[in-house]
Order: structure tokens, then sequence, then C-alpha cells
């Protein structure tokens, strides 16, 4: 990869900052599903849903969808022949969850665009990553634009921010020992400034139960607009995720945002049946929805509670399109709708 398309500083010296995930996108990335025992014996069904989830997108802003060998060039051309703005990759990959292995765009406010590269390594080294880490490299070559590469190994659902210097994230992900051992809090605060332009950030302590990811944000607390989070929560007090979810909102409701001003708080139900995998609980959750440009689409799961998130969404953006779609196949593999996805900002 060539050298002159990597910055050998650091963003916030040219003043460049992560926006929000509702600011204007030029394209969304993701990954076309691959490998029958990585799904549980669910591949079909994953990709009928992933399917719809491409074309969902398409119609509302280009994607570009990286395929990682003959079979799933053919398998996903097929199912896809009539949507326009798709446009193919191909790229060696382990896995397909590009919100955590793929880029973080950034933006400066002279209307400059690049990137932030993370070190990747599968969420604590927990599965293989040699390839996934390198797909940063390869958009960076598509797009011709220069990367900064940041010395921490971070996940972009570890992540969330509201484009006005607000970051929100949990300990037990950014603190986990096989990430960064050797990083502070205050360590990562600083990383994050430097990296993103977060001027504060909101430590939650923990995230679902048996979440893989050691508890990504992108699964609990969202952002909806900058002053505004919707928070999962649970009324079942036998859930373990009942009084994780509670100190989330306490800790939440005794913030500000990064220059002192208020914060609301909306509670967001969690689906209310559990979801298992053998002796495995799926992190099931409304909080991973996608927001595009005029769009947020948001994983359903055929629960009683489906339709109470549903509703608190169209609430909350009333400017988008909320569309709720299949989730049930996908979130075999630990993960929904923003953990595939990777916005590309214009």
């Amino acid at each position: 990869m060539p050298s002159s398309l990597i910055k050998k500083s650091i963003p916030a010296e040219y003043g460049f900052t992560m926006p929000a995930e509702w600011a204007l996108h030029r394209a969304t990335w993701t990954s076309w599903p691959f490998d029958e025992d990585m799904w549980y014996g669910h591949l079909k069904s994953v990709r009928g849903e992933f399917t719809n989830l491409v074309k969902t997108i398409a119609a509302f802003e280009p994607v570009h969808l990286l395929l990682r060998d003959d079979e799933c060039e053919q398998s996903a051309k097929a199912a896809l022949k009539d949507t326009p703005g798709v446009t193919f990759h191909r790229i060696p990959l382990d896995d397909i969850w590009f919100r955590d292995n793929g880029p973080t765009f950034v933006k400066n406010s002279q209307g400059e665009v690049s990137f932030v590269r993370w070190k990747f390594n599968a969420w604590g080294e927990k599965y293989d990553w040699e390839q996934d880490a390198k797909a940063p490299e390869y958009v960076s070559s598509v797009l011709n634009k220069e990367r900064f590469e940041a010395p921490m190994v971070m996940e972009g659902g570890a992540i969330e921010v509201n484009g006005q210097g607000l970051g929100l994230t949990t300990a037990s992900c950014l603190m986990s020992p096989k990430r960064n051992p050797t990083f502070s809090r205050e360590k990562t605060n600083e990383m994050l400034k430097d990296y993103l332009g977060i001027e504060k950030l909101i430590w939650l302590e923990d995230g679902l139960e048996d979440d893989h990811t050691d508890g990504h944000i992108d699964t609990i607390v969202r952002f909806v607009n900058a002053r505004t989070i919707v928070c999962s929560m649970t009324d079942d007090e036998s859930d373990k995720n009942y009084h994780t979810m509670n100190k989330n909102w306490d800790i939440l409701k005794n913030s500000t945002d990064a220059y002192g001003g208020p914060l609301e708080i909306i509670p967001l139900v969690l689906p209310k049946n559990r979801t298992m995998r053998g002796s495995t609980r799926l992190p099931t959750t409304y909080a991973n929805f996608y927001i595009g440009n005029g769009f947020v689409v948001v994983p359903q799961y055929n629960d009683p509670h489906d339709c109470i998130a549903m509703t608190t969404l169209r609430e909350l953006f009333p400017k988008h399109q909320v569309i709720g779609l299949s989730s049930i196949a996908l979130i075999q593999g630990g993960g929904s709708f923003h953990c595939v996805t990777q916005q590309e900002i214009k």
C-alpha cells in the first residue's frame, strides 16, 4: 500500500472530527456473508436478510459490497442483480462485521474527508483477524484517500458520537486486557480526542449479557440527535440485563454534553424474548439500528416488542423513513445492522 496515502500525524492537528451518523453519507460499506459453519447452519437465511438490507440501503445511497471469494461474488451478484447503486469489490476477509474492522471516516471544517484506521484484533484476539485488519488499506486505495493510522486497538461498534464533541463507550470493552492493556481511561480519552475529536467521553460500565464484543456501545445506547440518547431497558428484574441497563440509565441521567448542556435520555425497550444459541444468549437489541440518508433500518426479531421499538424510533426520527427488517438469522453471528455497516461521510 503506498505510504503516500498515510498521514504521519493525528487528525486533530488537521481539524478532523468524526461526524454523527446522521451526517450526509457518500455511501455505505459492508461485506457479504460467507461460511456455513460461521453462521451455525443459517447462511442461506442470513443471506436472505442481508439481501433485504442491501436493497433497502441502496434505495437511499450507494453501497460498496466486499466479496471474499468466487462463491461470494456469484451469490451476491445473483441476489442483487436487479439492484442499482451497488459496487462489488473482491477482497480477502475473515468475517463480515465491517463496523469493527473497517475505517472510521472523519471530516474537517474545510470539508475534507479522511479516515482513521484502527488496530483490529478481532475483539480481543477471539477469532482470526489478519485479513480483516487489512481492509481499511483496500478502502484507502479504492478511494485514493489519505488515512490516519491510530496506535490503538478499537472497533467502530465500541464508540458512539454526537458529532459535537461527545462520545459514549463501555469500560468492559475498551478497558479489556487484550485490547490496549497499558491504556488507562485517561489515555483512552486522549487517543479518542486526538483521532475522533471527542472532547468528553461518557463511560458506561458494561453491555449486554454474553456479548462477545465485551459490550459494544452500539448494542445498548445510541444518539438519535446531538442531545437525545436512547438507552436499552427491560422491566424484567430476573434478567441480568435489567441491572446493567439501569446502571447505564443512571450514569446517563447524571451526565451532560461536551459543553455542560442537558441530555435527554429515552428508554428503548429490549426484546421480550431471550434468543439462545445453545447455552449462549445472543445480544438481541433494537439499538443496533443504522442511520443513513433519510432512513433508519431497525432489526426485528418476530418479538412482541418489535412494534414498541419501532414506534419509539419513528417518533424520534420524524424526518427519516424508519424501516424494520428481519435480523433473526443475522443475530446468530452476534450482531445486526449497525455491526455490518460503515458510513462513508460526504
